[in-house]
């Protein structure tokens, strides 16, 4: 009699393990709640921060350009001015820490790389700034990149949403392993908050590869 009290447990026991499964976030995984939350709070598109980009480098000509969160050493002033407030390389006080921002880089024509951080959401430039990282045959590399790039960042965006329907995330120059000089671009489905790498060709925009980031 004893044993048979007990045999209810094991049911209860299985009603339990089955609740998780029936939970919404289950179906998403870290990088799509990520790509969710950042795109849905961006209220800047691709080719607006692309504009606004370039038209800060004189003779400026886009080289990369993605959406991401703002860094906290973006609400430090270069400067030495006080936390929020404009400076020359500061034109408006960054976003919060975690907001949405386009970080930008545009080439001058001697292969020069300046940053530009544009906030994703008023489309306001808050720093801009040389790349110190570069030596010179980082300048050489860009200008013969820049060279060989027949098509332009619209062109290539153009390209890969014939391919993958989505918002643009990520542009950017490069070359691959054939040496070819490429634009990577990246797109995200808002139906599902995948996201597809596209690789078009620079020089005559046909599209070399696609694949889904499926982790």
């Amino acid at each position: 009699e004893a044993a048979q009290t007990e045999s209810p447990s094991p049911t209860a026991t299985d009603t339990q393990s089955a609740s998780p499964t029936g939970s919404p976030t289950a179906s998403m995984n870290e990088d799509q709640t990520e790509r969710k939350d950042l795109v849905s709070k961006a209220k800047v598109t691709w080719d607006k921060a692309a504009d606004t980009a370039v038209k800060e480098v004189p003779e400026g000509k886009l080289v990369d350009l993605e959406l991401k969160r703002t860094d906290a050493d973006a609400t430090a002033s270069p400067s030495g001015s006080p936390t929020g407030s404009a400076s020359p390389g500061m034109p408006n006080p960054a976003p919060s820490e975690g907001a949405p921002e386009w970080e930008a880089k545009v080439a001058q024509s001697d292969g020069t790389l300046h940053r530009i951080d544009i906030d994703a959401v008023s489309g306001k430039v808050f720093r801009t700034m040389v790349d110190p990282d570069q030596d010179p045959d980082d300048k050489t590399q860009i200008t013969e990149w820049l060279d060989k790039a027949k098509q332009t960042p619209e062109q290539a965006v153009k390209a890969a949403t014939e391919k993958a329907k989505g918002t643009v995330t990520h542009v950017e120059l490069g070359d691959n392993d054939d040496q070819q000089v490429v634009w990577d671009v990246d797109v995200v489905d808002k139906k599902n908050w995948d996201k597809t790498s596209v690789v078009v060709d620079a020089a005559n925009g046909k599209v070399l590869s696609q694949k889904v980031d499926k982790d």
